[in-house]
C-alpha cells in the first residue's frame, strides 16, 4: 500500500530516505522534478514531497542549487534580495483621489496585497515580517547576504521619530539575528554580520522632505527614497487632491540627491483629468527636464479601487468636460490595448541611466472595479514592443541576469541633473547590449557656486550616489565564472568615479553607503564620517 509523504518528521523513516534519494539523483545531474518523481516511485510514495521540503532539505545539506531550481528565480538575480516590510496604520490627513483607505491597514495598501497580508498577520511587527521573509527566502533557495530592505506603508515621513528608530532597529536586529540595545549598534552589527542591510528603501511625499527629514533619514540609515510624483502637470495633481506642486518635487529632488540619496519616482497613467498623449508627455518631461530626472520609476497605471475618492466619482460619473481626450458622459479607465500602447511609447524614451522597477501594482483583480487586472502586463508589453521592434534602453531591461559579461567595456553618461552634474559609469558587454553592473556619481552644486551642504562632510566632496553588480547573486567572499559579482567591476567603477571628481574640483569623495556595504569600502580605503564613506582623493 502506498503511503503518503510527510514533512513532520524528517529525521529517520521513509521520509529521509526519500528526501536522500531525491538529492543523490539531484547530485547526479537529474533536475528537481524528475528526481522527486523517481524518489517517489522506488519508495511507493502516494505524494510527492513539496518542493520547498526538498530545497529546505538539500540547504541543511549543503547542496548548491541551480538557477533555474530556486522558488521565483528572478529575485537574486539583480545581485541582491529584497525584503519588503510594512509600517503600522497610522493617520494620514491627506485625500488624495486614487488612495483607497481601508480599516486596519496602513495609508493606501489594502490586506489582500501580498506583502500586505503578510504584515497583518504578523500584527506589523517589524523584526517578525523581516524573520519571515528571509525564512521564505533562504528555503527557496536563495542567499540572503545581501538584503535591500523595502519599507512600504504610505508617507514614512508622517510616522513619529520613536517610532522610525524603533522599526528600523527590529529591521536590522532580524538580520543579525541578535538583539541589541539601540539602532546605532544593531547597525555596526550589522556591518559585518553573515546578513547585511546593504541599502534601505522609504516612500514618502515630495512636500515632506525638508533638510531635516534628511538629516534624520540618514541618520536610520535610508539609502533611498521613493517618492509620489504621480503626474508632471499641476492642474492633473490639484484635481486628484494631490496636495502638492511640481516645484515641490523638484524640490526635494534636488536636496535629496544632494545628500546622495537615489530618488525613485511613482508615476500614475490614467489619472482624471490626463489622457494617453498627457501621460506620456509627463513622463518624457520627468524623464528630460534637469529639474527632475529620477533614477528610477515605478510606473503604476489607476486601478479603481472601493474606498476612494476616485471610485466614487466612477460610480457618480464625471463631468463631460474631465478630461481632453473623453467624451462619455463620465470617467473612464483606459482598455487593455490603450494602456500597453502607452506604456510601449513610455518605455520607448526612457533614458540609458534610468531602472523601471515595474508597471502595475500587485493590487488582486478581486479588488479592481475597474482598470488593468492583468498582473503578467510587463510581458504583455514587451510582446508588443517585440512585435513593432520597439526597444526599451532602461537599467533593468539590459540588467545580465544569469548570463556573464564576456567583453565587458567601461562607458560614460553625462547630464544634468537638479543644479548639478551627473555621470552614470557603467560596465556593458556591448555585444548583447547587457548591463553587468554601474555607479552614478554626483558633482555636487555647491562645489562651484559654495552653497553650505546639508551635511558639512560633504562640503568639498562628490559623491557616489549608488553602485550595484547586477547578476546572480553570491555570498561574500565568494566568485563564480558564472556570475558577475566578486570579478572586480566595483573597483574598476569607484577608481573611475574618483578621477572623474578630482578632475571636477572635488578634495574627497562620498558615499552613502548601505550599513551593510561599509565594510566593502573600507577596503578601498574609505572611513566613516557622519553616516558616509569619505575617502580623501589622491589620484
Amino acid at each position: 500500500m502506498k503511503t503518503k509523504f510527510s514533512p513532520t518528521n524528517l529525521v529517520g523513516d521513509k521520509n529521509k530516505k526519500v528526501l536522500q534519494e531525491i538529492s543523490s539523483l539531484y547530485i547526479k545531474g537529474k533536475d528537481l522534478e524528475s528526481a522527486k518523481r523517481k524518489a517517489a516511485k522506488k519508495f511507493g510514495m502516494a505524494t510527492m514531497p513539496k518542493k520547498f521540503e526538498v530545497l529546505d532539505y538539500l540547504k541543511r545539506q549543503n547542496i548548491e542549487l541551480s538557477i533555474k531550481e530556486k522558488i521565483h528565480s528572478m529575485r537574486s538575480l539583480s545581485g541582491i534580495v529584497s525584503v519588503t516590510v510594512l509600517t503600522k496604520p497610522y493617520p494620514c490627513h491627506f485625500r488624495c483621489a486614487y488612495c483607497p483607505k481601508e480599516k486596519g491597514m496602513p495609508q493606501s495598501y489594502l490586506s489582500s496585497e501580498p506583502a500586505a497580508a503578510r504584515a497583518k498577520m504578523l500584527n506589523f511587527d517589524p523584526y517578525l515580517q523581516v524573520k519571515k521573509r528571509l525564512k521564505v527566502l533562504e528555503i527557496g533557495g536563495h542567499p540572503t547576504d545581501k538584503i535591500e530592505l523595502i519599507i512600504l506603508g504610505g508617507s514614512f515621513s508622517l510616522y513619529p521619530n520613536k517610532y522610525r528608530q524603533w522599526f528600523l532597529k527590529c529591521c536590522f536586529d532580524a538580520a543579525n539575528n541578535k538583539k541589541s540595545k539601540n539602532l546605532k549598534e544593531a547597525q555596526k552589527i550589522n556591518e559585518t554580520t553573515q546578513r547585511r542591510i546593504i541599502g534601505v528603501t522609504i516612500e514618502t511625499r515630495p512636500d515632506l522632505i525638508d533638510e531635516q527629514e534628511i538629516k534624520f533619514l540618514r541618520y536610520l540609515g535610508v539609502t533611498r527614497v521613493e517618492i509620489g510624483a504621480q503626474n508632471y502637470f499641476d492642474f492633473i495633481l490639484k484635481k486628484n487632491h494631490r496636495g502638492h506642486k511640481k516645484s515641490d518635487l523638484a524640490k526635494a529632488t534636488y536636496l535629496l540627491k544632494e545628500a546622495g540619496f537615489k530618488v525613485t519616482y511613482h508615476l500614475m497613467l490614467n489619472l482624471p483629468g490626463s489622457n494617453p498623449f498627457l501621460d506620456w508627455l509627463s513622463c518624457l518631461l520627468f524623464f528630460y527636464n534637469p529639474r527632475f530626472r529620477p533614477d528610477q520609476v515605478k510606473i503604476y497605471p489607476l486601478m479603481v479601487v472601493k474606498g476612494s475618492l476616485v471610485y466614487e466619482w466612477f460610480k457618480a460619473g464625471l463631468p463631460a468636460n474631465a478630461s481632453v481626450a473623453r467624451r462619455a458622459g463620465k470617467f473612464k479607465t483606459y482598455d487593455t490595448e490603450t494602456l500597453i500602447r502607452t506604456l510601449a511609447a513610455i518605455k520607448r524614451y526612457v533614458p540609458n541611466y534610468v531602472r523601471i522597477v515595474r508597471i502595475i501594482r500587485d493590487i488582486p483583480a478581486k479588488n479592481i472595479e475597474s482598470g488593468s487586472k492583468f498582473s503578467n502586463l510587463r510581458e504583455d508589453v514587451q510582446k508588443f514592443m517585440n512585435e513593432k521592434g520597439i526597444k526599451c534602453n532602461c537599467v533593468r531591461c539590459r540588467e545580465i541576469k544569469n548570463e556573464i559579461i564576456e567583453n565587458p567595456k567601461l562607458l560614460v553618461k553625462k547630464y544634468r541633473a537638479s543644479k548639478g552634474i551627473e555621470y552614470f559609469l557603467s560596465i556593458v558587454d556591448k555585444k548583447k547590449n547587457k548591463l553587468g553592473a554601474f555607479l552614478r556619481l554626483r558633482i555636487l552644486f555647491y562645489l562651484k557656486d559654495k552653497e553650505k551642504p546639508i551635511f558639512r562632510v560633504l562640503k568639498k566632496s562628490a559623491i557616489i550616489r549608488e553602485i550595484h553588480t547586477y547578476g546572480r547573486m553570491l555570498s561574500f567572499g565568494r566568485k563564480s565564472v558564472l556570475a558577475s559579482q566578486h570579478q572586480g567591476f566595483g573597483k574598476i567603477l569607484i577608481k573611475e568615479a574618483e578621477k572623474i571628481a578630482k578632475k571636477q574640483g572635488a578634495k574627497d569623495m562620498a558615499v552613502i553607503a548601505g550599513i551593510g556595504a561599509r565594510e566593502y569600502f573600507r577596503k578601498f580605503g574609505y572611513e566613516l564620517r557622519d553616516d558616509y564613506m569619505i575617502k580623501k582623493i589622491k589620484i
